[in-house]
């Protein structure tokens, strides 16, 4: 069911409460490194401010012990980033929901944006039902948004109890623009996809994606497998696979996966492997489930790129989740660079092309593709489990259409 979004709200002279996921990733000195979270939430902030709104954000940033303010996890520097983004002053309180955030809210003035201070800061919002807490949180607010498409999967405070909280004071609760993309895009792509339905699937372990691939094999046409995980498929194949990551406990289950698979299911002809895990190591291309000892699969080998291109430019819609190799060490990038590509030139087609978080979202950055494809999502965690088809508690609770 449709979900109100921010737009529905009429901010003029009011306090928007907004749970946004600001845990951008950064150097041992506190810098941002990458800012497309912020960036990214943006648009619904600019929402309520163009309209006379004032903007309360707050978010976690790492995982804190809990037990209060610990520097290393403060969200000073994101309230300094957001404050050059937006070319306005971000005012930061001290804590999340206490005294220092109730006072500084009632002096913001229309227009103005606050920062609260980290809020696993606060024990009571990984537990969810401390009544102070959310007490705290809710009553600062005259509406409520959920920009935070990457915490969705986790009904911690900020993100269930707080927007029951302030609906049970009758006021708005609702998604921004953010969330309200990210789930037409990853909702619709399962719901009514554009065929053929291509599912790139990557990363270290089939364990992490067991739902995710059985969920995928009943809806898409093709369902490509990379990264290390393709190697726990090579070995239940009788494969030889050296020195590479395997999960030997899996073996069974990665059977069961082929056997339902049939031809959907597609794994690599070749691999890219080598003697050491480093750049200079000795390198050579095999093929699948002929990697010599003492060495270790890195990469799809470039027949199964060219394959996994053909198969990906043919498209409608394209969903992407885990990188096909090593792909921040050359020269073990080409598979997914490969991918990136083909991915590119299918959304230059038309097609709708998904990137699932994560490393790929990611690698498609490093890699300068980001905006040759449809939509990037913000949440690997989040954008694994709607692909595996959950419903999200944390989006249930907003007002409906």
């Amino acid at each position: 069911m449709a979900k109100k979004t921010v737009a529905d709200i009429d901010p003029q002279g009011k306090a928007v409460l907004v749970r946004v996921d600001f845990n951008v990733p950064q150097d041992d000195a506190g810098v941002i490194t990458d800012d497309r979270r912020i960036r990214m939430a943006l648009p619904t902030i600019q929402s309520i401010l163009g309209r006379g709104g004032k903007a309360i954000l707050m978010s976690h940033l790492g995982r804190p012990a809990g037990k209060g303010f610990e520097q290393a996890f403060s969200l000073a520097p994101v309230a300094a980033r957001l404050a050059e983004l937006l070319g306005t002053p971000v005012e930061l309180a001290a804590d999340t929901g206490g005294p220092d955030s109730h006072a500084k809210a009632k002096a913001l003035p229309a227009g103005g944006v606050l920062v609260l201070e980290n809020v696993r800061f606060n024990k009571g919002e990984k537990k969810g039902d401390d009544a102070a807490y959310v007490d705290g949180l809710a009553t600062l607010a005259d509406a409520y948004v959920n920009d935070a498409f990457g915490t969705c999967h986790r009904t911690e405070a900020s993100m269930y109890a707080v927007p029951k909280a302030v609906k049970a004071l009758g006021k708005a609760v609702t998604s921004g623009f953010l969330v309200e993309k990210e789930i037409q895009y990853l909702s619709d792509a399962i719901a009514t996809p554009k065929r053929p339905f291509v599912a790139i699937l990557g990363g270290k372990k089939v364990s992490d994606k067991i739902a995710v691939i059985t969920n995928l094999l009943s809806i898409c046409d093709h369902v490509l497998i990379g990264g290390a995980m393709a190697y726990t498929f090579s070995l239940a194949r009788g494969g030889k696979t050296g020195k590479s990551l395997v999960e030997p406990d899996k073996l069974e289950l990665a059977k069961e996966l082929l056997a339902k698979g049939g031809d959907k299911l597609v794994l690599p002809v070749d691999t890219h492997c080598a003697d050491d895990f480093s750049s200079g190591a000795n390198k050579q291309v095999v093929k699948a489930g002929e990697i010599p000892d003492g060495f270790e699969g890195l990469d799809i080998g470039p027949e199964t790129a060219k394959h996994y291109a053909a198969i990906i430019r043919s498209a409608g819609t394209v969903v992407w989740n885990g990188p096909m190799g090593v792909f921040e060490m050359p020269p073990f990038d080409a598979g997914t660079k490969a991918v990136a590509d083909a991915v590119a030139d299918a959304t230059a087609k038309g097609a709708i092309t998904i990137i699932g978080g994560g490393d790929s979202a990611a690698a498609v950055e490093q890699l300068g593709y980001a905006e040759k494809v449809s939509h990037v999502s913000t949440g690997g965690g989040a954008s694994l489990e709607m692909l595996e088809g959950k419903a999200f508690e944390t989006v249930a609770v907003l007002d409906d259409k």
